[in-house]
């Protein structure tokens, strides 16, 4: 599994479990309320993955990623000429 993939999984993890932790410590037993904090911890995270300009996992993250490679590249072939 590449770090992008791992980065987007975390995110959706992280979002369920906020969701879920305040259920968990006034000792909730309704299933349907569980359902509900895990939907609403998937939310943020896949409305950030639909957002087109979010450099993390958007629609632009390839280019953006491709593009720091690529200026990396060229700053450590400028130090090396030096």
């Amino acid at each position: 599994m590449n770090t992008v993939m791992q980065s987007i999984l975390k995110s959706y993890a992280r979002g369920v479990v906020v969701a879920v932790i305040p259920l968990i410590t006034i000792h909730e037993t309704d299933i349907w309320a569980y359902a509900v904090a895990v939907i609403a911890g998937v939310v943020a995270p896949a409305l950030r993955a639909l957002d087109k300009k979010d450099p993390a996992f958007g629609m632009v993250a390839d280019t953006l990623e491709a593009e720091i490679i690529k200026a990396a590249k060229k700053s450590a072939s400028k130090k090396k000429t030096k």
